[in-house]
């Protein structure tokens, strides 16, 4: 590419993109550089492969794709995630989903939790890495083997944390071993509504349609959760679910019905509905 630099080639991207953060991105990705090495190397000479993988991107990009798609890679958390059209992108909704699911289980000494439809692992991963070594098990499951494939690929990445993880294909419940109970059961599920107007076709026409929808009302697999959960908590044990911001009355009444006690919706960071949490206090 002559003396095309580094430095020029993050430009002529921000100005076909119109997004300096973005552009760099991209760059970093189609250069295997980032952080202080891709600062360091701002005016480097480029190769052709460098900017031959950068206009795929690009292109991928500007035709609709979602940008952590195109990235193949997302932050969660303390986690640098393996993403693509497999699972669900990483969302900063889930990650407080993942916080409350976190101080709940260090309630529990040794603690057993269960990550149930893990997708790309964000939640599940989350709580091996951030919890204690000592006296923690967490299990990951999906009924996608696809998924659960990716959630795999991210657990060799959180080093020490992957020997208390344990990955089991399955639909819901049916993953977990029936002889165990665990502390805090936590799931991200599908809970759109089939015929959902305001869902945006970045969305629609690119994430997982097993992962999104669920049924009429959106509410089918949460009633499953809710129903199933108890069979398979520890007395005093917590439910933890990730909610649309029109449900929260909805599941509080599953989960109160159910009887789960000290129920609570609490809020996204917009301040709309987002987590459902309830206790199992036991028979």
């Amino acid at each position: 590419m002559g003396d095309l630099t580094l430095r020029a080639l993050w430009a002529q991207t921000t100005e076909v993109l119109s997004a300096r953060h973005e552009a760099r991105w991209l760059c970093e990705v189609a250069t295997a550089l980032d952080g202080a090495a891709f600062d360091a190397a701002l005016d480097e000479p480029v190769t052709d492969r460098m900017v031959n993988h950068l206009d795929s991107m690009v292109a991928r990009y500007r035709a609709g794709e979602p940008l952590q798609y195109v990235l193949g890679r997302w932050s969660f958390r303390r986690l640098d995630l393996a993403v693509d059209r497999r699972v669900l992108i990483p969302r900063p909704e889930t990650e407080l989903v993942a916080e409350i699911a976190i101080e709940l289980a260090m309630l529990f000494d040794p603690r057993r939790i269960a990550d149930l439809g893990t997708g790309s692992g964000a939640i599940g991963l989350s709580l091996a890495v951030e919890l204690p070594i000592e006296g923690t098990t967490v299990w990951i499951t999906d009924a996608s083997a696809d998924a659960l494939a990716l959630a795999r690929a991210n657990l060799a990445g959180v080093g020490r944390a992957a020997h208390n993880v344990t990955a089991a294909e399955g639909d819901w419940f049916g993953a977990l071993p029936t002889n165990e109970r665990f502390d805090v059961i936590v799931s991200n599920p599908p809970y759109v509504a089939d015929q959902a107007v305001e869902l945006a076709s970045s969305v629609r026409d690119w994430e997982p349609a097993d992962a999104l929808f669920a049924g009429p009302d959106g509410l089918d697999d949460l009633r499953r959760l809710v129903a199933g959960a108890p069979a398979h908590l520890s007395a005093g044990g917590w439910l933890v679910l990730e909610i649309g911001a029109d449900q929260g009355d909805a599941v509080r009444s599953l989960m109160e019905r159910t009887g789960y006690d000290r129920v609570e919706v609490r809020p996204d960071l917009a301040g709309h509905d987002r987590i459902a949490v309830g206790r199992f206090a036991g028979v």
